[in-house]
């Protein structure tokens, strides 16, 4: 037993130390093969593009980043410490050229030296901020000119970097920056909330989320519309058929029953668990849509128009609808719930602490609440229909 236990322990150690070497001999590959990036780029000739241009491109960049100064040792020491750290990096000398190539080319960050002659930093920063505000800018500047940097923060400027600066503080301000903007892309990505015609909604994303023109929404996620008579039609709304996904059942209220607003409506059954839906009117039940009950494969492609649930002859119309949102207020509303809902799933999967990587397409919505445990469950149906 003590031979097997040292053969494990020199098993786990040998194993560990091959990986550590493995590793080591890929940042040493990775490091060669910026080097010799850097050291080509300083011979090749992009005057056709930019007069002062120079260009360093690495493999899987972290981030493209332009900078121009009218100093080159400025631009040598940028471009040296942000290339081996696996960054791109176009440099140029002049505001003008900065103009021109990022009309042609793409980046992610642009550094701009406030002190520069001909067209100076607050010019170009302006400029920039102006053709292209998709790029983020970082100010470089001296002691003397800090008040001038944090000026430039109206214009878009993100943050500046002090002159002189040390390798560790270019490359920690440069993991923050690369930081920030993933996650306020990933925040700009979020699914959209359309209000549209309903002939148009089976054309939508399955990661889109739709509201028919003219429809209310209530806080349970029904949806309503009224009909010339006072009644109104009464359905699912797609933010709840979305994160259900399957459904198997409905069960239909009884006809002529009287219901309260806030009261059990009907449900949606997916297996052997049921989901309620409040109703978001007082009324009597004049009618049901049993059509929908042999056909639940339509509400794939919308859960609005004919595949209502029910209908209720209102008995309060005006003071029910004004609970109700609609527009602009009933985006906002899915927007909030599509926010709570992705964070709610956030700490359900990682036990509320830790982070996980959210993939922003379809599957991202389609269904979630299927595969959750009868705690998870029963919390997420509580939370977002049953008020």
């Amino acid at each position: 037993m003590p031979l097997l236990i040292i053969a494990v322990v020199l098993f786990v150690t040998a194993d560990i130390l091959l990986r550590y070497f493995l590793k080591r001999q890929k940042e040493r590959r990775v490091r060669r093969e910026r080097e010799a990036a850097l050291a080509v780029s300083l011979r090749l000739d992009f005057s056709r593009e930019a007069l002062t241009l120079k260009r360093t491109d690495v493999e899987h960049p972290k981030a493209r980043i332009l900078c121009v100064d009218d100093e080159s040792v400025v631009l040598d020491s940028l471009r040296k410490i942000l290339v081996l750290d696996g960054y791109s990096v176009d440099t140029v000398q002049t505001g003008q050229e900065v103009l021109g190539i990022i009309q042609s080319h793409h980046y992610d960050f642009v550094f701009v030296d406030l002190k520069m002659p001909a067209m100076n930093g607050e010019d170009v920063v302006k400029a920039v901020n102006h053709l292209r505000p998709d790029i983020d800018i970082v100010v470089l500047t001296g002691y003397a000119t800090v008040e001038s940097a944090v000026e430039c923060m109206k214009f878009g400027v993100i943050d500046y970097v002090q002159k002189p600066f040390t390798e560790d503080e270019l490359l920690g301000l440069m993991k923050k920056l690369v930081f920030q903007r993933q996650d306020r892309i990933q925040q700009q990505l979020k699914p959209r909330v359309h209000v549209t015609q309903v002939t148009e909604l089976g054309a939508l994303a399955a990661a889109e989320f739709a509201i028919p023109g003219g429809v209310f929404i209530s806080e349970g996620h029904c949806w309503a519309s009224t009909e010339q008579d006072g009644s109104v039609k009464v359905g699912i709304d797609d933010f709840a058929k979305k994160i259900i996904g399957r459904v198997d059942d409905i069960e239909f209220p009884n006809l002529g029953m009287q219901v309260q607003c806030g009261q059990p409506l009907f449900s949606i059954r997916q297996g052997e668990r049921t989901i309620p839906f409040v109703s978001p009117f007082t009324g009597r039940i004049t009618m049901v849509n049993k059509q929908l009950r042999d056909h639940l494969d339509t509400l794939e492609v919308t859960s609005y128009d004919r595949n209502w649930v029910c209908i209720i002859d209102a008995e309060d119309l005006d003071a029910d609808l004004r609970k109700l949102k609609i527009g602009k207020a009933a985006v906002s509303f899915f927007q909030s719930d599509i926010d709570q809902f992705m964070e709610t799933m956030r700490k359900t999967r990682t036990g509320g602490n830790g982070s996980t990587t959210t993939r922003r397409n379809e599957e991202t919505y389609q269904g979630l609440l299927e595969n959750l445990d009868e705690k998870s469950w029963g919390k997420f149906v509580s939370t977002f229909f049953k008020r």
